[in-house]
């Protein structure tokens, strides 16, 4: 890829940090579309909250204070997004959505699931060098 003059390639950790609020916007655009029934409220709100947290937890655990501090915080954001997949998956096969709708916020939440829990297992077995 060529870059323009001037221009930096972004770090990894910034690429998956935009790509992390990219879809924590993609879950607030999917929420709008979901029913306004007991169930979709539910929902609603559950995701929402597991959706978007999970890229908020990512900036936090950049900053992280230490690397327990690093891990202990990917751990956390790890949980977020499998939560927010099991969300998404209880939205397709309940068809809440159809599978337009939620196929590519799914494929993103599993392809963030196994580039996070990648770099849980890397800096657990990198703790101690």
């Amino acid at each position: 890829m060529k870059m323009q003059k001037g221009m930096e390639e972004k770090h990894s950790g910034d690429r998956l940090a935009d790509r992390m609020l990219q879809f924590a916007a993609d879950i607030i655009r999917l929420v709008v579309k979901l029913p306004d029934n007991p169930a979709g409220k539910l929902v609603t709100v559950q995701i929402l909250k597991s959706g978007t947290s999970s890229g908020a937890n990512y900036e936090e655990a950049r900053g992280a204070e230490s690397r327990a501090d690093f891990i202990h915080k990917l751990g956390i954001v790890l949980k977020e997004l499998n939560e927010t997949r099991f969300w998404l998956r209880l939205i397709k096969i309940s068809k809440m959505l159809s599978a337009k709708d939620i196929d590519a916020p799914l494929s993103e939440c599993e392809q963030l699931c196994n580039i996070i829990g990648k770099s849980v297992f890397t800096a657990r077995k990198n703790r101690n060098k």
